[in-house]
């Protein structure tokens, strides 16, 4: 039977939290793209769609309790895997990535399932590990193994930014746990090694090139460091209280590319200036805090990792497209959650949403 104090404990403040920042999403959006000339649906009106979709997924998850998902954790993270070993072999490639793969009716971008994936396989993984004094080199061997299969197939693709969220998910998590000083030394001290082959032998020649705009924008101000350069501009254009609604000059002279997806910030910085970033920041903020709250006041150490690994990738979002919009980080194509357009990104971030509304209702069981 339907336990009624499911819907007495319904976070209501995390979904209207959620609403609000997506609702400001949606006027941007539609500022954004207002001086595109669209053919079809406009965009604001489809991340309205992804929006209900997003929701309806929500609540599906939120409706099932949590504790299943430590039972499927593992099969869905070999699922995942294989998808990705599949868009290798027969993925969609656009604009020089292979990051899709058709599913009969649908397009699928397995790298973005993956965030939430990780997130339950390393819940369900140090739930049932003993921890006393912190992981040992040795302790890490496996955790460590999961994470670098699809981290590196991701970047196989190529998807450097996606297989860095992936990554400072699941070390997050670790974090979380607790690690010894020596096997975070031992780790530095490795990964010196590792960037430098990375650099030789990884990473593509247009992803060293954002790297180098980032150190230095004027090395190409017409190409590679254009997006960087024009963001900026949008940013400190926008002063102490913007430019106004739809009177952005970046955005609506199309100066700004990808300003409705990646640089989606850029334009609302630019029509609401300092004062309306505070509010952004305050609201999402909140919203991180709120999160790490679910996972304090949950009964269950599968719970509570659950929670600290959906905050922990809404966190890294948030402050890698922020920080990248700014010129603090280089450009990697990160989008920020429930803001910037785009259906897969909205549908992920709303699923963590509900493993969180999950937890939360759940949160006077055993």
């Amino acid at each position: 039977m339907f336990d009624r104090r499911l819907f007495t404990n319904f976070d209501w403040t995390l979904l209207a939290l959620v609403l609000l920042i997506t609702g400001f999403g949606v006027i941007n959006i539609y500022s954004a793209s207002s001086s595109y000339r669209e053919i079809g649906t406009p965009y604001f009106l489809k991340q309205i769609y992804w929006t209900v979709a997003g929701i309806l997924l929500c609540l599906t998850v939120c409706s099932i309790d949590y504790h299943m998902l430590e039972d499927f954790a593992y099969w869905l993270y070999g699922a995942v895997l294989i998808l990705l070993v599949l868009v290798l072999v027969a993925g969609k490639t656009s604009m020089g990535a292979t990051r899709w793969i058709h599913l009969g009716f649908f397009t699928v971008q397995p790298s973005e399932p993956m965030k939430i994936v990780i997130i339950m396989t390393f819940a369900r993984f140090f739930s049932r590990y003993p921890v006393f004094q912190g992981l040992t080199l040795r302790d890490l061997l496996y955790p460590l193994a999961l994470l670098g299969a699809p981290a590196l197939l991701i970047m196989k693709q190529p998807d450097l930014g996606t297989a860095i969220l992936v990554s400072l998910i699941a070390g997050t998590m670790l974090l979380f746990v607790g690690v010894r000083w020596s096997a975070l030394a031992t780790m530095a001290a490795a990964a010196i090694p590792t960037i430098f082959l990375g650099w030789r032998f990884a990473l593509h020649d247009y992803q060293k090139k954002r790297i180098y705009n980032f150190l230095n924008p004027d090395l190409d101000p017409q190409g590679s460091g254009y997006h960087i350069i024009q963001s900026k501009i949008a940013v400190g254009s926008g002063g102490t209280f913007g430019k106004g609604f739809m009177h952005g000059t970046q955005s609506q002279l199309r100066f700004l590319p990808e300003q409705h997806t990646d640089f989606a910030f850029s334009v609302f910085a630019e029509e609401w200036g300092f004062v309306g970033c505070l509010v952004m920041l305050t609201l999402y903020l909140f919203l991180i805090f709120w999160g790490l709250g679910i996972a304090k006041r949950c009964n269950d150490r599968f719970g509570s990792l659950m929670a600290v690994g959906v905050s922990a990738m809404l966190f890294w979002h948030i402050v890698i497209n922020m920080g990248m919009v700014i010129g603090l980080f280089p450009v990697v194509g990160v989008p920020l959650p429930f803001f910037s357009y785009g259906g897969t990104s909205m549908v992920t971030s709303m699923v963590g949403v509900g493993i969180l509304l999950n937890i939360s209702m759940r949160r006077f069981m055993f």
